[in-house]
């Protein structure tokens, strides 16, 4: 018997001829010069029985066909673009299909058998109905089979051939389902936009393209950009209790106790609560608890949280990293790349795979010692189950091993394998102790932690954990506390998005496949409706002016469901699983879909000015919204330094913003936005204020902060601009006071006596608030 194998690329043919053959192959070229024929034989297992086969196995370069309107259809002016939710549709083959197909038809005619070797998913199901339906032209009689393997290693592939089975053919028609609906709802809108907003001048040559996934991602960022500009930072006010002491005979060390009332956005009360904690300063420890924790090791690697990582940790977009990994499974070093589950089979056989890193410079110590302990008592451990499991392919995990690699190749290679190893690993573990204070009837709390055992992050890098020494402390133990603060700070603005955030946002909503997310977040990048700014070291997504236009334009029409929402997207990649489920077919879908968006075609089409309207407002007079200073966020301007025995921390900025929602520039917010302020309130002085003091109103002012443990501070603020967000570095002395920090020394340590009185507004001694001559 002669079974003829196709492949969904040239790679993946040669890996698998090289496998079946065990190198022993004959080479010949096809009709198309990028796929090869590659001959050998075969010992398969046919009706439970051994059987030497005669195999061809070549490829195609991905899909063979693609759909478009009629010919009548096609010119842009020809008809009306409602009309293409209705057009005569064709199926034609592409240039390169063409040339395949004659080689596909050719080896048919000499084949009994067909097996299908494309990827296995949705997309490779469909590019394996088209090789068959080619292979028929040839020779209709030809016995169709379906090989299924998830990576390029020989006991996949032996199982793949020897275990074949059907195409999934709901699979198929649902990926029909699919295309048709894009090439139709992508082609009417688009249409309508660019012949309509011709009219402006700036988008004459524009081609202004719509797609039912582009846009949902395009107003996930305009979304983020419209909560960052509409915000408006408050103040509030939180105390902090330190103390200062000896630990373990070395020097010592300082533990601020956060307020468990977290914050309040009443300065007044704030204030009488300070009062009531300096005019009644012991402290009383209420309870101590100390317990056993530990920081848990990753789950299985998903395409999903692989296009996260590689853009948070290896900075790569997540089209980058998902080309990357295709390339890795193309050379057999990585399994298949797209994948949604996050849980090992029972039956996994990682004592193989681990065996095969042993021998890497970096991690084979580690992976030797999983191997060593693989039956129990030592280093390994079976890694965590997730929630998913789409029963087509195992997390992503290394094959081989890789020594040759280079740049992005080497980089992905190495998240990939360390976070299988440290998958196989122990989860982290610690012992925390959390101590809790009462003074004047108000309650703070500091935590501790010791790492008794690192296990998985010695190997997994990417993950931090880090200790914090606490002193000895003992429940009903009463004490002055060497400082207390009152801190003030601001509410931060939200950050715009990064490439893993709208990843994320995506994923849990719908919108695109594991395999297309990337895809879709290139498209709106590469459309110019979405651009990029790095920040530091971090690059964030900023819709444009005309992607603004777009997204604000359809929501003036006021459409029951948003374009530029998930909810539409979502809904038709629900029927999509229906069409795989065989719960729906797929001209139900098609119907369903076109006859809710044809409704809001025609309004838009009615109400076309009004989106024109915005696109031509966004252009010529762009928001005048400056996401740079963050209300003083990060940016220079007023505020001293660090906290004066307590507080610690940069100072605050001011602003040089004239924008309605800048409040004439209030200061610099926490570290961490709401709560969790570290001494970083900052005053209300303009950027060229040199960073000193707490000037009022819009001068560039410049005030003196004092300390009752330090006369005055300078902060030397360093400011970055980078367009739409200013970044400072802000160094002081730890002695300093912040801008607002209201700091009282009581003590040089625990059990030591009140210190003099201070003026909780300045913070120096030898008078009370309410003589101060800085009020």
């Amino acid at each position: 018997m002669k079974i003829l194998c196709v492949a969904e690329k040239p790679s993946i043919a040669k890996a698998v001829a090289e496998i079946l053959s065990s190198g022993q192959m004959n080479s010949r070229e096809g009709t198309h010069r990028y796929c090869r024929n590659f001959e050998f034989s075969y010992t398969a297992t046919v009706a439970g029985r051994r059987e030497q086969v005669d195999v061809t196995m070549t490829s195609v370069l991905g899909h063979m066909t693609e759909i478009e309107f009629d010919q009548q259809y096609r010119r842009w002016t020809d008809c009306d673009p409602a009309q293409l939710f209705t057009a005569r549709v064709v199926t034609s083959l592409t240039d390169d299909g063409k040339k395949i197909s004659r080689n596909l038809q050719s080896e048919a005619r000499q084949s009994q058998q067909l097996m299908i070797w494309t990827d296995c998913d949705r997309e490779g199901e469909h590019i394996g109905s088209e090789v068959a339906a080619e292979c028929r032209k040839g020779n209709p009689r030809i016995v169709v089979k379906r090989a299924r393997f998830s990576a390029i290693i020989a006991n996949q592939i032996h199982a793949a051939f020897n275990n074949a089975g059907e195409l999934d053919l709901r699979q198929v028609s649902a990926v029909e389902a699919r295309i048709e609906l894009d090439l139709r709802l992508g082609a009417a809108f688009t249409r309508l936009q660019t012949l309509n907003l011709r009219q402006i001048d700036e988008l004459k040559e524009n081609l202004i393209s719509y797609g039912p996934c582009q846009f949902p991602t395009l107003g996930f960022v305009t979304d983020q950009y419209e909560r960052a500009a509409n915000f408006i930072s408050e103040p509030f006010w939180t105390i902090i209790v330190s103390v200062e002491c000896e630990v373990d005979n070395s020097d010592n060390i300082k533990v601020d106790f956060r307020w468990k009332r977290k914050h309040l956005f009443d300065h007044a009360t704030a204030v009488v609560l300070f009062e009531k904690c300096i005019d009644e300063p012991e402290a009383t420890v209420i309870s101590v608890e100390s317990k056993s924790t530990r920081k848990f090791k990753p789950y299985p690697l998903t395409t999903v949280e692989l296009q996260k990582s590689g853009s948070r940790l290896l900075r790569l977009s997540p089209k980058r990293v998902l080309d990357v990994a295709e390339r890795l499974y193309q050379q057999g070093f990585l399994s298949y790349p797209r994948t949604e589950t996050d849980q090992f089979d029972r039956a996994f056989d990682f004592r193989t795979l681990l065996q095969k890193q042993a021998s890497d410079p970096a991690w084979g110590q580690w992976a030797q010692g999983l191997v060593d302990s693989y039956n129990g008592g030592g280093m390994y451990e079976r890694p965590r189950n997730g929630r998913k499991n789409d029963k087509a392919h195992p997390p992503i995990h290394p094959t081989a091993h890789a020594n040759n690699l280079t740049g992005d190749e080497k980089r992905v290679y190495e998240y990939v394998t360390r976070r299988f190893l440290g998958s196989c690993s122990k989860d982290a573990i610690g012992f925390t102790t959390t101590v809790e204070l009462e003074v004047a009837e108000e309650r703070f709390v500091a935590s501790g932690l010791i790492i008794q055992e690192r296990n998985y992050l010695d190997v997994f890098v990417y993950d931090k954990w880090k200790g914090t020494l606490l002193p000895h402390f003992t429940a009903n133990e009463i004490f002055v506390p060497t400082a207390c603060n009152l801190h003030e700070g601001r509410t931060t603005r939200p950050k715009m998005l990064t490439e893993a955030d709208l990843v994320n946002l995506m994923d849990k909503n719908g919108i695109g496949t594991d395999a297309t997310i990337a895809e879709h977040i290139a498209k709106v990048i590469d459309r110019e409706y979405v651009f990029k700014l790095k920040q530091g070291s971090t690059e964030y997504l900023y819709p444009s002016t005309l992607g603004m236009g777009l997204v604000n334009g359809y929501n003036r029409i006021g459409h029951d469901k948003s374009l530029s929402k998930p909810l539409l997207r979502r809904e038709t990649e629900y029927r999509m699983s229906l069409i795989c489920s065989g719960q729906r077919t797929r001209r139900q879908t098609v119907e369903e879909s076109l006859e809710e968006y044809r409704e809001m075609f025609g309004r838009t089409k009615q109400e076309f000015a009004t989106l024109a309207g915005s696109v031509e407002q966004f252009l010529r007079n762009p928001p005048d919204v400056n996401l740079d200073d963050d209300d003083g966020a990060d940016a220079g301007g007023g505020g001293g330094g660090g906290g004066g025995g307590g507080g610690g921390g940069g100072g605050g900025g001011g602003s040089d913003s004239d924008e309605w929602w800048d409040g004439g520039g209030d200061g610099g917010p926490p570290a961490r936005g709401r709560g969790s302020a570290r001494a970083r309130g900052g005053g209300r002085g303009r950027a060229r204020a040199r960073a000193r003091g707490r000037g009022r109103g819009g001068g560039s002012t410049s005030t003196r902060q004092r300390s009752s443990t330090s006369d005055s501070t300078r902060a030397s603020s360093a400011v970055r601009s980078g367009g739409t967000g200013t970044r400072t570095s802000a160094r002081g002395s730890s002695t300093g006071s912040s801008s607002r920090a209201r700091t009282v020394a009581q003590g040089s340590s625990r059990g030591g006596t009140r210190g003099q009185d201070a003026c909780y507004h300045c913070g120096n001694s030898g008078h009370w608030a309410s003589e101060c001559p800085d009020r």
